[in-house]
C-alpha cells in the first residue's frame, strides 16, 4: 500500500525525540494511563501530555477516556515495522531498561488491584477512613516485628526513624555529621524515656566505628548527601556483622536541581541501576529493590527501598 509522503514525514518527525521513543517503547507493552506513564518515566504531567499530543497527531498512538483518566495505546497497523526498527537498537539502553523497571512495578500493582477487586465486599471495612490509622502508626506496629539487635542509623535526618528503631532494638547507634542534629535527637529520646541510643558525631563515608558490629545498618535518605555514596556503602559493609542486613531508603533520580542549594543534596537521587551496582560493589548480596512510593504533591519524588545481606 502506498503511504502518502506527508504521513511518512509526520511519523519521522514524531520519532525524532528521545522522550517520545521511550513512551512508544512502554506503550508496546500495552495500554497505559497518563499517570502511569508519568510514574514509569519519572516525568511531570505537562511534559508527558505534550509529548503524547504530538504522538497522537502523528497517528502513532490513540487515546480513550475512562472517567477522569486518559489511556493511551499504539495505533494498530501504523508504521509497526518502522517503529520496531527505530526502537530495536535502544532496547538494552540504560534509559529504556530503567523505564521497563518502572513499568514492572506498575503492572504488578495493577495485578494486585485486580485481585483486590474481588475481595472488595469482604474488605470494605478496610477501605474506610478510620481514626488513628496513619503511616507512622503502621510503621511503628510493623517495627515490632523487627529483630532485636544492634542497629546503626547512618545520617539520622529528622531522627524519627532512629526513635522508632530504638523502641524495638537492643541498641541503636545514631551517626551524623551535625552535632546539633544529634543533640536534638537526644532531647527527644530523653523525653520518650529512650536510653538505648548511642550518639556518634562522624562522617558516614569514614565511620568512627569498629568492624562487624551491627546486625542492621540503615541509610535512610542519606546517600544523596554523600560526596561518595559508594564509600558510604562500603563503610556500611565494613561495620555490619556477617549475615547482617542493609536497608537503604533513597530518592529515584530526578531533575529537581533546587534540592542541591536548598536542601544540601549532593546527588539528585539514583537510578535503580546505579543503586544496584553500588550495593553489589560494596559486597552485599541478595538485593531486593523496588519503587516504594511516589509523593502525591509536585514534584512527585519517587522513593526507592533496597535491602541486602552481608555474606555469612
Amino acid at each position: 500500500m502506498l503511504i502518502p509522503i506527508e504521513e511518512t514525514t509526520r511519523t519521522l518527525r514524531a520519532l525524532a525525540d528521545e522522550t517520545r521513543l521511550r513512551m512508544l517503547a512502554l506503550l508496546e507493552q500495552g495500554e497505559l494511563s497518563v499517570s502511569e506513564l508519568q510514574e514509569a518515566l519519572n516525568m511531570g504531567q505537562s511534559r508527558v501530555s505534550t509529548q503524547l499530543t504530538q504522538l497522537r497527531e502523528a497517528g502513532l498512538v490513540q487515546d480513550r477516556r475512562s472517567g477522569r483518566r486518559s489511556f493511551y495505546q499504539l495505533t494498530n497497523g501504523r508504521s509497526s515495522e518502522l517503529l520496531d526498527g527505530v526502537l530495536a537498537p535502544h532496547r538494552d539502553s540504560e534509559d529504556f531498561q530503567r523505564d521497563q523497571e518502572g513499568l514492572k512495578a506498575i503492572l504488578a500493582r495493577r495485578r494486585e488491584e485486580s485481585r483486590s477487586y474481588f475481595d472488595r465486599v469482604a474488605a470494605a471495612f478496610g477501605e474506610q477512613v478510620l481514626p488513628g490509622r496513619t503511616w507512622e502508626g503502621l510503621s511503628r506496629a510493623i517495627l515490632r516485628l523487627a529483630p532485636r539487635g544492634s542497629y546503626a542509623d547512618l545520617g539520622i535526618g529528622d531522627g524519627l526513624l532512629t526513635l522508632m528503631l530504638a523502641q524495638v532494638a537492643e541498641k541503636v547507634t545514631a551517626v551524623d555529621l551535625s552535632g546539633e542534629m544529634l543533640s536534638q535527637l537526644e532531647l527527644r529520646a530523653t523525653k520518650r524515656d529512650l536510653h538505648n541510643i548511642e550518639y556518634v558525631k562522624g562522617d558516614i563515608e569514614d565511620l568512627p566505628l569498629p568492624e562487624k558490629q551491627f546486625d542492621v545498618v540503615v541509610l535512610s535518605q542519606a546517600l544523596h548527601h554523600a560526596q561518595r555514596p559508594e564509600r558510604a556503602l562500603a563503610e556500611a559493609r565494613r561495620i555490619v556483622k556477617p549475615g547482617g542486613r542493609l536497608l537503604v531508603i533513597e530518592l529515584l533520580a530526578h531533575n529537581e536541581v533546587w534540592v542541591k542549594e536548598q536542601l544540601q543534596h549532593v546527588h539528585q537521587g539514583f537510578t535503580e541501576i546505579e543503586l544496584t551496582k553500588m550495593i553489589g560493589t560494596a559486597g552485599f548480596e541478595g538485593l531486593l529493590l523496588e519503587r516504594a512510593a511516589r509523593d502525591p504533591q509536585p514534584p512527585h519524588f519517587m522513593t526507592l527501598v533496597a535491602s541486602a545481606l552481608a555474606p555469612a
